[in-house]
């Protein structure tokens, strides 16, 4: 008779067999290679060529470092999983033809699931080394930054916008280091990638791009794969970099599909938390930190999730996050209510879209709609300008001369001494509960504050009101629903002077203690 200690062995034996034999499908893959300084910049490591030590490499959860030698070694996955450097300040990434940043390699043997839009092509067994090549940069730490909010053409006409409205300003600009568009690169048509990127190529500089929930390839069966078309093209939805003092991080902070009714979350995962955690092991405290994501970590995002991202920049007195998706620019501050966990609050920056209210309204002299967001604000581009681990942020308008920072909407002319007394309002397009918006009559002395407001801005009731009065239908799209405007304040009109023409003088002190000035022109006439 068998006892029962050998029943129990004989259960380890098969047991041990069939996990043996198992073994090789579901064992992790390990990637191992070397980061090195690309001297002649071809994109191979010569034998003269040496390794970069203490170069950070990642596979979207762990981080790693280089040896003395440059060289990693680091678990892949089971299946499939992308890998990437973490780019170092000093040096830059090689770029293609197109100027997308060549920082990662993505491993996927048997490629993408069939899907509406192409994803990556099969890769085949992972190679014996992935080695990542750097050149050498110059190590300063006053730099700009081109970001771009949502792009978003929906047709090869609206990328012709963009082309033109946004790209044509900015094409062989020599004072940004690099861009970021903060996702929807395009709208949901992701054959549109190529015509975006042979734009944006234009400018000449690195680019790098965040993925957007018009980016997503609505087919896919699960979240692994819905972003298989952007990675294909532009490279892992995750990762970071340095450059100058300054760390930047680039989230996808959507998950589709989702396991219940909801269309999508807004929200990050364990994996992606991990690789915040991981990360920031390896950047100085000292450093700015600057986040980027396409939702806004207000509004749908998930509030556990905002918490356990602000636990882990809790040692940085240095932060920025930046986001797009709204279609409006909106500049938020969290405190302690929201989970940050420092006593100067962290500032959002969500940017106003390049593509403004989805190339709405009736078509310009140049064929070009307006594009009024529903704010007030006009479609264009930011620049975040570093300096150190501080920085301050610009919005310039499209078409726009760079001091246009404002709109001022008024009466023409006002009758002496009325009642109601008429109103005229100032948008300054990045304005905050830190900014300060006063007026004066021209050869006064005295500066009076304007009342911060939330109401719609009244350009955009009239932009609205111009489509939707006209007895034929206009060329275009119809512009969009006007919203309350977190940066619009207003003031009266005085009347009470003598008849003639009056200049009113506007000051804004912005949340960097930068002062901008515009001019508000109106007539007092006798009334009727």
């Amino acid at each position: 008779m068998m006892t029962s200690i050998n029943m129990k062995q004989l259960f380890f034996l098969i047991f041990s067999t069939l996990t043996c034999c198992t073994l090789p499908a579901q064992a992790q893959e390990t990637a191992t290679g070397t980061v090195f300084l690309d001297e002649n910049n071809n994109g191979r490591m010569d034998p003269s060529e040496e390794g970069i030590p203490e170069v950070s490499v990642s596979n979207g959860r762990e981080v790693v470092l280089t040896d003395d030698e440059g060289r990693y070694s680091l678990d892949i996955g089971k299946m499939e999983g992308n890998i990437f450097v973490i780019k170092p300040s000093g040096y830059r990434l090689p770029t293609d033809e197109q100027n997308h940043p060549k920082f990662y390699y993505l491993h996927k043997p048997e490629g993408s699931p069939e899907l509406n839009y192409d994803g990556v092509e099969p890769t085949g067994p992972l190679p014996e080394s992935v080695n990542f090549p750097l050149l050498k940069g110059e190590k300063d730490n006053q730099f700009s930054v081109l970001l771009f909010g949502d792009p978003q053409p929906y047709t090869k006409k609206e990328v012709e916008y963009f082309d033109r409205d946004i790209v044509a300003e900015l094409q062989d600009v020599t004072s940004y280091d690099f861009g970021i568009t903060l996702g929807d690169l395009v709208g949901r048509d992701m054959d549109l990638y190529p015509l975006y990127s042979k734009s944006v190529a234009k400018i000449g500089i690195p680019w790098f791009n965040v993925y957007g929930n018009n980016d997503i390839n609505l087919d896919a069966e699960t979240d692994r794969h819905a972003d298989e078309t952007f990675e294909a093209t532009f490279g892992p939805a995750t990762y970071s970099f340095n450059h100058g003092k300054a760390h930047f991080i680039i989230l996808d902070d959507m998950i589709y599909p989702t396991e219940d009714d909801a269309r999508m979350h807004y929200t990050l995962t364990r994996d992606q938390l991990l690789f915040v955690k991981n990360d920031l092991e390896h950047v100085s405290k000292d450093r700015l930190v600057v986040l980027a994501f396409h939702v806004p970590l207000f509004g749908s995002f998930k509030e556990n999730s905002r918490r356990q991202l602000f636990s882990l920049l809790k040692d940085y007195s240095h932060t920025l996050s930046l986001s797009g998706h709204t279609h409006t620019q909106q500049i938020h501050f969290f405190g302690p209510e929201q989970g940050w966990q420092r006593i100067t609050p962290h500032m959002h920056y969500n940017v106003g879209a390049s593509g403004g209210s989805w190339w709405s309204g009736i078509l310009g002299e140049d064929g070009i709609p307006p594009a009024l967001m529903a704010d007030g604000t006009p479609n264009g581009y930011a620049m975040l300008n570093v300096d150190g681990n501080t920085f301050t942020i610009d919005y310039k308008v499209a078409g726009k001369p760079a001091d246009f920072k404002m709109s001022i909407w008024g009466p023409d002319v006002v009758a002496q001494n009325s009642w109601p007394t008429p109103q005229f309002y100032v948008n300054y397009f990045l304005g905050s509960e830190y900014t300060t918006v006063e007026y004066k009559l021209q050869d006064h002395e005295q500066w009076r504050p304007m009342s911060k407001v939330s109401e719609r801005d009244p350009h955009a009731i009239e932009l609205q009101y111009e489509w939707d009065n006209s007895k034929t239908l206009p060329k275009g799209k119809r512009p969009a629903n006007p919203e309350k405007s977190t940066h619009l304040w207003k003031t009266w009109v005085p009347n009470d002077l003598s008849l003639g023409e009056y200049t009113v003088e506007i000051r804004v002190t912005d949340m960097f203690g930068r002062t901008f000035t515009d001019e508000f022109n109106y007539e007092v006439v006798e009334p009727k």
